[in-house]
């Protein structure tokens, strides 16, 4: 049924959602079919109510209000009915088609209906459903235009009190919450089809600071709300467009919001006001923004707000401006500055605030590695391969790391001085460790190992000492030349692991045994290496899950 397939449902709900599935399919019961929807109920630890989404143009989906469909996920119960679907398909494409005659009859039921018989009826569902006489009424109230009407419903209707508990509305209540909100859009959005725009966007800009000030305190992990926000935007907009406001004061209105946490909810664009402003209103929108960052150069909403009007105008130098007035101690804004400059092209001056960025930052230590990086390349390409070099020498030396090692490898090698650079390198590494550096030592056996100087990384090692990783590495990169050296080491990290449980621990074990064999063969004493799984059987026989490993490789 439009292409639904167990291979779908088993990668909508994943492999353990998939399997528990289907112990649930014979606890389905009261499917409905619709045109692209089938709802059912599934009997679980609770009675839950499921809804499959189908079409043919999009992927399957659905809802279900047990704990973890909530939270969601496509749970087990989606699973349960989506393989009763597969399972009865011919018996739904049936009942989907059954389900579209009886729309068609419905409608034209509604459709022969005269005024009077159509107002009986819509009287009726009004006494037995409170809910929808709320809505009828919100959308009367649009309609006639009557503001005070209006706004005591959209309250009403923005009021958490009703879905909360403890004063926050719960994932499961988060939805009811935004569809009466999506009510509150849509009523004043009637207003401005009813000639009513001034009030529209009065109402529209009251309805953004109370939804803004309850926000936080609902779960909206579905992002309805993140919706209803920008529905809001949206409204506003349109208001303004039919209402023509005075320029300046929605000017002073939108920057005030875009400075407001407020902003976060609707993400409005000033600049997408500026058919609207006018030129007069754009005029006085630059002014109070330049106000507003004159005012707080650190903050951020400021930097933005201002950044935003300047690069719609291309004025980079007051971009450059904006983020001069604050530069971060690690040379990230100056990266901000230079990458905006090579993009102006201007690559002089994006070099001299790269360059600036390095020396302004106190410990390289510190530094925004990718500001390292834009520098280096900088440096590469116009040939200059001596300051790539002493670049990248200077922030390993300041960052002991195998990937600053690798860079300055990279830079050295280039400028075809990798060898007395990597002398230099390895020195400062040993005489660090010399003095029980504990950073430069695990860092030398890497280095060492990423070389592939294997003799100086087990010097290194017995030395300096090493972690367990380092000495499998040395262990499986020496087993064809030094068996007795890597069988040293293999036997020394199998011993903990035979008095450690679990299946990660018994894997762990049988590869090492691997490897334990491995260097009995080229020693040419397989017998010890018998002697040693005989014994170490008799250790674990208790242990049915070790045991089987070892037989599954024949140890």
């Amino acid at each position: 049924m439009d292409g639904l397939t167990e291979a779908k449902l088993r990668a909508l709900a994943g492999e353990r959602s998939f399997r528990r599935g289907l112990g649930y399919v014979d606890a389905v019961s009261g499917v409905e079919v619709g045109d692209g929807w089938i709802r059912a109920s599934v009997r679980g630890t609770e009675r839950y109510e499921v809804e499959l989404l189908l079409g043919a143009r999009r992927k399957p989906a659905g809802t279900c209000d047990c704990p973890y469909g909530q939270e969601g996920n496509f749970c087990k119960h989606l699973v349960a009915l989506g393989l009763t679907v597969i399972g009865q398909e011919a018996s739904f494409s049936r009942r989907r088609e059954s389900a579209r005659d009886r729309e068609r009859g419905l409608n034209a039921w509604l459709t022969g209906l005269s005024r009077e018989d159509l107002l009986v009826l819509v009287r009726e569902e009004m006494a037995e459903d409170r809910q929808l006489r709320r809505r009828l009424e919100l959308r009367a109230a649009s309609a006639r235009g009557d503001l005070a009407e209006v706004r005591s419903r959209v309250r009403d209707l923005l009021d958490i009190g009703p879905f909360a508990q403890y004063g926050f509305v719960e994932y499961a209540d988060a939805r009811a919450y935004a569809d009466q909100a999506g009510q509150a859009v849509h009523a004043i959005r009637s207003l401005t089809a009813s000639g009513r725009a001034a009030d529209a966007m009065a109402l529209a800009r009251e309805t953004i600071g109370t939804l803004a000030g309850v926000v936080e305190n609902i779960d909206d992990a579905d992002g309805r709300l993140g919706q209803i926000g920008v529905d809001l935007a949206d409204v506003h907009r349109e208001s303004c467009g039919a209402a023509r406001p005075d320029p300046e004061e929605l000017a002073h209105w939108l920057v005030t919001h875009a400075l407001d946490d407020a902003a976060d909810l609707t993400g409005i664009d000033p600049l997408d006001y500026e058919e609207v402003l006018g030129e007069r209103g754009m005029a006085a929108l630059n002014r109070r923004v330049v106000d507003a960052w004159q005012a707080n150069r650190t903050g951020w909403a400021e930097k933005h707000l201002m950044q935003r009007l300047a690069k719609s105008g291309r004025d980079i130098d007051t971009v450059i401006a904006v983020h001069a007035a604050d530069l971060a101690p690690n040379g990230h804004t100056h990266l901000l500055i230079a990458r905006e400059l090579d993009t102006a092209g201007r690559p002089a001056e994006a070099l001299e605030w790269a360059e600036r960025g390095i020396r302004e930052t106190e410990d390289l230590a510190d530094v925004d590695t990718a500001l390292v990086d834009h520098l280096a390349d900088r440096y590469t390409q116009a040939d200059r391969f001596a300051d790539a070099v002493t670049l990248r020498r200077d922030h390993f030396t300041a960052r002991r790391t195998l990937l600053t090692y690798r860079q300055l490898r990279t830079a050295a090698e280039t400028a075809a001085c990798w060898p007395s650079e990597r002398e230099n390198a390895l020195a400062r590494l040993r005489a660090e460790a010399e003095r029980t550096d504990t950073q430069s030592t695990p860092v030398l056996v890497d280095i060492l190992l990423d070389d592939k100087d294997i003799d100086s990384a087990w010097q290194a090692a017995r030395k300096h000492g090493a972690h367990d990783g380092q000495w499998l590495t040395l262990a499986d990169h020496s087993r064809p030349t030094r068996p007795a050296d890597a069988l040293g080491v293999y036997l020394s990290l199998a011993a903990p692991l035979t008095r450690q449980t679990g299946n990660h621990a018994y894997e762990q074990l049988v590869s090492l045994l691997l490897s334990i064999r491995d260097c009995h063969h080229r020693l040419g004493t397989p017998d010890d290496f018998t002697a040693y799984v005989t014994d170490l059987r008799a250790a674990q026989k208790r242990k049915r899950n070790p045991m089987r490993l070892l037989d599954d490789h024949d140890l």
